[in-house]
């Protein structure tokens, strides 16, 4: 079955969406993520060191952990070529680890037309990122334009 994009008029608020598919966080992705971010942070590539902090092991980059999540619900709410005006309230609230495989589920919070961009609204959304245990691993706001549907 092809899901169709969402338009402005599809976004209404309190509706709730969970990633059609979810995503496994590699040792590959986590390195090259830390290494093309310039993050020196050793305890995202180090075993060694990581293995001395209290999770005994290298952690994602937890900018990695955004943009997977925030790539997973793309599909639910920006799709149709929405774009982002912001994020707030970035919270990380347990740790991600290669082999975690993360899904995003969101909420929308509000909906209302753009005074500047008559064809488009502004939407704001709640996502988390929810691991394969169903742990909440990351949630934050997002706001951003996206189309109405074409006449």
């Amino acid at each position: 079955m092809i899901r169709a994009m969402p338009y402005y008029e599809d976004l209404v608020p309190g509706n709730r969406s969970r990633s059609r598919i979810g995503r496994t966080i590699t040792e590959a992705d986590n390195v090259w993520f830390t290494a093309l971010t310039m993050n020196t942070n050793e305890i995202h590539f180090n075993a060694v060191y990581a293995a001395t902090t209290p999770w005994g092991k290298p952690l994602v980059n937890s900018a990695l952990t955004l943009a997977v999540v925030m790539g997973l619900s793309v599909a639910d709410t920006s799709e149709t070529g929405g774009v982002n005006l912001g994020w707030e309230e970035v919270r990380l609230p347990a740790p991600v680890f290669v082999g975690d495989t993360l899904w995003a589920e969101t909420e929308v919070l509000e909906a209302r037309e753009s005074r500047s961009h008559p064809d488009s609204g502004i939407v704001s959304v709640k996502t988390q990122g929810v691991n394969q245990r169903s742990e909440v691993v990351i949630e934050f706001r997002r706001s951003f334009l996206v189309p109405k549907r074409p006449a």
